[in-house]
């Protein structure tokens, strides 16, 4: 069995909704170019790739496996008081992160990035676990298991 951990600082990006742009060859063929519409999504998906490429230096993983995203979020500067109890949470500051970006879109760019370096298709975890909670520093921490 197969147990990686690792954490990536920085703040989580999801990946967002694709489009094609339609475009048309000088042969006369059609392609389209399908980009993500959530800017910065790349440069987070980069650094997780390094990361994972630290963290895992086998041949991508086969077979069956269980993943687990946890993302952490920076709390807005509104949820803390002023002056002397900056550093104090408002009692009215919410528990959960609830707002944009949701978590499975988090989870789909971190998928993405792992993909031919920690297992061969993301279609291969069959079990994932995503969370998304206030902490210090923004990160994610990632746990990938093999089932079989």
């Amino acid at each position: 069995m197969t147990k990686l951990e690792f954490t990536v600082e920085g703040l989580p990006k999801p990946a967002g909704s694709k489009r094609g742009i339609p475009g048309q060859r000088q042969d006369g063929s059609l392609y389209a170019n399908v980009v993500d519409d959530c800017k910065g999504t790349k440069g987070w998906q980069a650094v997780i790739s390094f990361f994972a490429r630290q963290a895992y230096r086998g041949e991508p993983l086969t077979g069956a496996l269980s993943v687990s995203f946890t993302f952490f979020m920076p709390r807005p500067k509104g949820h803390f008081g002023t002056g002397k109890n900056a550093a104090v949470l408002k009692p009215s500051a919410p528990a959960f992160h609830v707002v944009k970006p949701d978590a499975l879109k988090l989870a789909r760019a971190a998928e993405d990035a792992m993909t031919g370096i920690v297992y061969r298709d993301d279609a291969q975890i069959v079990l994932e676990h995503i969370a998304k909670a206030y902490g210090s520093p923004a990160r994610v921490e990632i746990k990938v298991n093999t089932l079989e």
